[in-house]
């Protein structure tokens, strides 16, 4: 933990309490090579199989490591010692010794563990099979070195929820659940949500297994090398029927609580996004000896259209982002023959996005004409606007004596599970806003009621 000595007005309303953070680097540094975990395919539950409001297993404890207990010993997992950042990749060592670590956290609260077909992770306290249970929990993977809250803090808050129903004498009448849902940010195979899109049916089950990585290596090869079984996966409808409301507690990507006395906040609606991968095809030649006039540099057409995405959004009130890119032949002295980018676009409504990507696909190839150069869009992913359950939302935000609700532009498992179950989101407020970043930060004090609110809501929605 570090001390918060900003003293701006939004800070001193952000709260003066330690901020969570990472370790010290060096002691944590994580290279364990890639190892099997928990396959082949699906796994039952595993203790405590008790119903709804039952004790735990035998030999059990009530409950288990504190807070920070589980922030201290997941902190190390999957962390650069060059970067401070975190790379949580879905299936390598660091996705496994995370999945460990769940399964740790969920046999010392005699949970019962269980994997399911398409590598999501449960905890079930009660009876999965006596249906209508109340599901929390969010992911443990992340982005190129990416920040220590967004995913980990939702995991280590349900299971410390869970701790503090127990220690209140709190007994559900239904069945709650911890999840981690695999493979939320996409960063090794590109697509978002595999996990949660997986189960509710969204991401059929060839498209899966064409998906590949930076090396070339398929979904269904990374499973295998794993311990998962990648034949096994796909729609998981009995599952999803089982779920009367799906809770995903996150750190708020953005800062509008910020501004706000309220550590915690509700969720309204997901903004509409996707992702787009523009190809810009030119044609490579020697950078000493080729005149101006006489290139087909799309390393030209590319940049113009990065400016082009920055001024359509700006105009249109969305967000557009071009955040990965790659060149051939990628030579110091050489013009590229292609650039080969990738659009992250959101906006406030659907209307909204596509004439915006629309206006930057025909800014693309309006360049493209000038400079000699090909372009050639094709939309890897879309997921619609989500507008989360009002009566599961209003009800969360009275349980919390009205808390702000808010919209985010960016996308969850809660986003995708919602087309299928009633989903809610809980933010806890980030005092700089910043995310997928090192940078990443939240107050002790902030977190800490981000766990009593989701006690709370847990408790109102399965203990009455």
């Amino acid at each position: 933990m570090t001390d918060s000595s900003d003293s701006s007005a939004s800070s001193a309303r952000a709260g003066n309490s330690a901020r969570l953070g990472a370790p010290p680097l060096g002691e944590f540094e994580d290279n364990r090579a890639e190892r099997g975990f928990g396959g082949p395919g699906a796994q039952p539950p595993v203790s405590g199989r008790g119903g709804a409001g039952e004790e735990p297993a035998a030999g059990a404890t009530a409950t288990g490591p504190s807070f920070h207990e589980m922030w201290r010993d997941l902190a190390p997992i999957g962390r650069s010692a060059e970067s401070g950042g975190y790379r949580r990749f879905a299936w390598t060592g660091a996705d496994a010794d995370c999945r460990d670590w769940f399964r740790a956290q969920a046999e010392t609260r005699g949970l019962a563990y269980e994997l399911d077909r398409n590598g999501n992770q449960w905890a079930w306290l009660g009876d999965p099979s006596a249906g209508d249970a109340v599901v929390t929990g969010s992911h443990l993977d992340s982005v190129p070195d990416g920040g220590a809250f967004d995913g980990p803090l939702g995991v280590v808050s349900s299971f410390a929820a869970l701790d503090e129903l127990r220690a209140r004498g709190a007994r559900p009448s239904r069945p709650l659940a911890v999840v981690n849902f695999g493979d939320e940010e996409g960063a090794r195979f590109g697509l978002a949500c595999v996990g949660s899109r997986l189960t509710a049916g969204q991401l059929t089950v060839d498209k899966a297994h064409e998906l590949r990585d930076a090396e070339g290596i398929s979904l269904p090869r990374a499973m295998e090398r794993a311990g998962h079984d990648p034949e096994a996966i796909g729609p998981d409808p009995e599952r999803l029927a089982r779920i009367g409301a799906f809770v995903e507690l996150h750190v708020e990507q953005g800062r509008a609580l910020a501004e706000t006395p309220h550590p915690v906040g509700v969720a309204s609606a997901i903004w509409p996004h996707g992702r787009w991968r523009f190809d810009f095809h030119g044609e490579a030649n020697h950078a000493g000896t080729t005149r101006i006039e006489d290139r087909r540099d799309p390393m030209l057409t590319y940049a113009n259209t990065v400016l082009a995405a920055r001024k359509k959004a700006r105009l249109a009130g969305a967000l557009a982002t071009f955040g990965k890119v790659g060149v051939e032949p990628n030579g110091v002295n050489a013009i590229a023959s292609l650039v080969r980018a990738w659009l992250d676009s959101r906006a406030a409504d659907e209307e909204t996005l596509a004439e915006v990507v629309a206006e930057i696909e025909r800014a693309a190839v309006d360049r493209g004409r000038r400079d000699g150069v090909e372009v050639r869009v094709t939309r890897e992913s879309f997921t619609p606007v989500v507008e989360f359950a009002h009566d599961l939302r209003d009800r969360i935000a009275g349980l919390l004596g009205g808390v702000p609700v808010l919209p985010t532009g960016a996308g969850h498992d809660a986003g995708i599970l919602s087309a299928s179950v009633p989903t809610a989101m809980l933010f806890v407020r980030n005092p700089t806003g910043v995310s997928h970043s090192p940078a990443e930060t939240a107050a002790e004090d902030d977190c800490l009621a981000g766990v009593t609110a989701l006690a709370d809501v847990l408790e109102g929605l399965a203990c009455r």
